[in-house]
């Protein structure tokens, strides 16, 4: 899967996968309107006009970049039926020829670390016929809990063809609280970063591990360094655009042949509609403002790609 994924972002010059995180708010009256009608003023309802939502998105964009990113929160808190909803999402956008990332963030020990791992990226046999759960192709983990938590998501990943992304250096302002701690004189992040390039050789692609990165677009100074320290390491890149990140910062994560690396977009792309440089779009063709905001996002980071 990691060898298709470069593949797709070479022959699309697109290193950019869009973050499919909707909220209610973000969902367009008519979308809502059409989906309480139907499922009622509920969990389902709500569900329906998500997963409505994700599609239009999904037709609209599936052509210019090679993979999604649903956020599995913003369905789990519309419980069983916005699961629904995310398994919808993920069929679907596979359906249209995309990657799937499921951003779900998970880690634990021994057999629980198993036991996610085969319902996202496995399989699970009842009575001798196997059943997949959520079958995304990628999934985020978290490295908190050390080798144990890691290495049973790498075997389900040899068996399955699939991969990882481990959290390394994180977007959000609060990360250094623990990730920039020093240890024997040196960030956290830094050896994180050097235990997930390790992981990797366990698991190699044609060019890079199916053991990727996720370094955020918000410390580009930190993303230089880990560049470095994980050579063979897929880099996503959450944080450019709404939270600050910016393209001209964003070279250093690339690879001297251009690959490398993937970054998000998340409210940028899927809430382009509401953002005043879209807003000839309309609610209605919200769909068309994510579809030339993934255009403008592909000609804006086409500095840091195309430049190496």
């Amino acid at each position: 899967m990691i060898n298709r994924l470069i593949d797709r972002i070479m022959e699309l010059e697109a290193p950019i996968v869009v973050g499919l995180d909707p909220m209610l708010s973000y969902v367009p009256q008519h979308i809502l309107d059409e989906a309480y009608r139907s499922r009622g003023e509920n969990l389902e309802g709500a569900s329906e006009a998500i997963w409505q939502y994700n599609k239009g998105i999904i037709d609209a964009i599936c052509d210019l970049v090679p993979a999604v990113k649903p956020q599995v929160a913003m369905y789990e808190q519309f419980g069983v039926e916005g699961m629904k909803a995310y398994v919808k999402t993920i069929n679907y956008a596979r359906e249209k020829g995309l990657i799937v990332i499921g951003d779900v963030k998970r880690g634990d020990i021994g057999s629980t670390s198993a036991a996610y791992a085969a319902g996202h990226l496995g399989r699970i046999n009842i009575n001798g016929k196997d059943y997949r759960g959520f079958d995304e192709d990628f999934i985020t983990v978290n490295p908190y809990l050390g080798s144990d938590g890691i290495i049973p998501f790498i075997e389900v990943c040899k068996q399955e063809n699939k991969g990882l992304f481990i959290l390394v250096k994180t977007s959000n302002p609060s990360s250094g609280e623990f990730q920039d701690r020093l240890v024997d004189g040196r960030p956290l992040y830094e050896l994180v970063g050097e235990k997930v390039a390790e992981w990797g050789g366990l698991f190699m692609g044609k060019e890079y591990s199916y053991i990727g990165a996720v370094v955020g677009a918000t410390y580009p100074e930190e993303g230089r360094t880990l560049r470095r320290l994980m050579p063979k390491t897929l880099i996503l890149v959450p944080g450019y655009g709404a939270q600050g990140g910016k393209a001209e910062d964003l070279k250093h994560y690339f690879s001297k042949d251009g690959k490398g690396a993937i970054v998000n977009s998340s409210r940028g792309i899927i809430t382009a509609y509401k953002m005043p440089q879209y807003a000839n779009y309309g609610e209605a063709a919200y769909a068309d403002a994510a579809r030339q905001a993934v255009l403008d996002m592909k000609e804006d980071l086409r500095k840091a790609w195309s430049n190496k």
